[in-house]
């Protein structure tokens, strides 16, 4: 299997920014009253999601925000003509991406910025879902102490192995199910610039095999509203990227890995190995994790258990 193969297949879902309350009377006055500073929790997308927020995290009273990650947000036009019903798929095998070229060093630039406005008003705590792990372990290593806690959510955390994609290369990473997606992608990204999969068809064929690998505890529904939700294009250069975090910067913010125990894109084998490495490099300082069983995307229920481990967090 080749890069673009294995890249193309670690579709998270859209992880939505949310926060969590911190104790009040740390801030300081203003206007004459006392202003209560809050903790932020910055979430980072994996492969393909969107940027949105999560309702019932804001609902309990935290702060959200989701990085607007380069070529993802709705300033940045990946839907096109040929992407709508009925599909040009000619034209949208040879159509550039506006993600050609973009690079980890982007995203993490994208996300650093989010985190120091975040800092600005009270603790911060970076979420990453599957591909976003990358990113959030190089934004703590460029800003470790604007960052309060990490959170990887079944994500991928580079510690004794450079990069995601050489992860999933490992014997640990072997039964992931990544070949489900592979007959969605429309172009050759050399081609393009980019992973182009079509969440769009109807194509059975594609569609039930996406499903098991991605959401097999959903429903059809849940399923549906994730693959409309989802990006077409997504950069082939951040799966094959250094993203090793360094024991002094990266090493030293406490962090939480939320394992999917039926996760069958990046396997629970993968997932203890990356959880293992990354205490090995700092012993003093190790995974508190915690365990949902679901699969790699998960469904409402599933969510709801996360959105819990998250909100104690603060």
């Amino acid at each position: 299997m080749n890069e673009f193969s294995r890249r193309n297949a670690l579709k998270s879902s859209a992880f939505a920014g949310v926060a969590g309350v911190a104790g009040a009377g740390a801030g300081g006055m203003a206007t004459g009253s006392r202003k209560r500073r809050v903790t932020t929790y910055v979430f980072v997308t994996g492969a393909n999601g969107g940027t949105s927020a999560d309702s019932e995290l804001a609902l309990r009273g935290h702060r959200t925000v989701a990085v607007e990650l380069p070529g993802h947000g709705s300033a940045d036009t990946q839907f096109r003509a040929s992407y709508q019903a009925p599909q040009d798929l000619r034209a949208l095998a040879s159509e550039p991406s506006i993600m050609a070229g973009v690079t980890l060093d982007d995203y993490v630039k994208a996300t650093v910025a989010t985190v120091r406005r975040a800092a600005a008003h009270g603790p911060v705590i970076l979420v990453g879902g599957s591909m976003g792990g990358v990113t959030i372990t190089k934004a703590a290593d460029a800003v470790p102490d604007l960052i309060d806690h990490l959170v990887y959510d079944s994500a991928f955390c580079c510690t004794e192995l450079p990069s995601a994609d050489s992860y999933l290369s490992t014997p640990e990473g072997s039964p992931t199910q990544v070949g489900a997606l592979l007959a969605g992608v429309l172009a050759d990204p050399a081609t393009i610039g980019a992973v182009r999969i079509n969440w769009r068809t109807a194509d059975p064929a594609f569609l039930g095999p996406v499903k098991a690998a991605l959401m097999a505890d959903g429903s059809d529904a849940e399923f549906m509203a994730m693959l409309n939700g989802s990006l077409p294009d997504d950069s082939p250069l951040i799966a094959t990227a250094d993203a090793r975090g360094r024991k002094e910067a990266w090493g030293r913010v406490p962090r939480t890995y939320i394992r999917h125990s039926e996760d069958r894109l990046i396997p629970i084998a993968l997932q203890n190995r990356m959880i293992r490495e990354a205490d090995a490099l700092t012993p003093g300082n190790r995974f508190n994790v915690r365990t949902v069983r679901c699969a790699h995307a998960p469904a409402r229920a599933a969510w709801a258990k996360i959105v819990d481990i998250l909100d104690g967090l603060a």
